[in-house]
């Protein structure tokens, strides 16, 4: 195997193995893990953002602002977890599929990208089915 296909496929990893902690902090609501994962500037962007806090148009900021809204989630929703499907990695990011449980709340399936830039979450962004 040549270094630069090696190169590629640890990086492959690494990006799965991030997606694999984001599952598990997110799982266990360890907010401090889970923004542990991210770049302090980061964006995400999610359809239920949208929808509960329509003054942002679905886009936060920054770890203070990803702090909130997932605060606020793991609050309100202390059934709320996430059962990853797949993921699919590239040299950029990783593409996640799960299955959204929550207690009195039908299923919901949910796609989400990750971009990662120096070992961090730099942007995210959910895509609901």
């Amino acid at each position: 195997m040549t270094e630069n296909k090696q190169t590629v496929i640890s990086c492959l990893e690494a990006f799965e193995e991030i997606a694999r902690q984001w599952f598990a902090a997110f799982n266990a609501h360890d907010l401090e893990a889970l923004l542990s994962l991210y770049a302090e500037d980061a964006v995400h962007f999610s359809p239920k953002l949208k929808i509960r806090h329509p003054e942002t148009d679905g886009l936060v900021r920054g770890q203070a602002a990803l702090r909130q809204w997932w605060q606020d989630s793991f609050e309100r929703l202390p059934s709320l977890r996430y059962q990853p499907t797949s993921f699919t990695a590239n040299h950029q990011r990783v593409f996640m599929e799960y299955i959204r449980t929550v207690a009195d709340e039908p299923d919901m399936l949910i796609a989400e990208v990750l971009e990662i830039s120096n070992g961090k979450i730099s942007a995210s962004r959910v895509y609901h089915g």
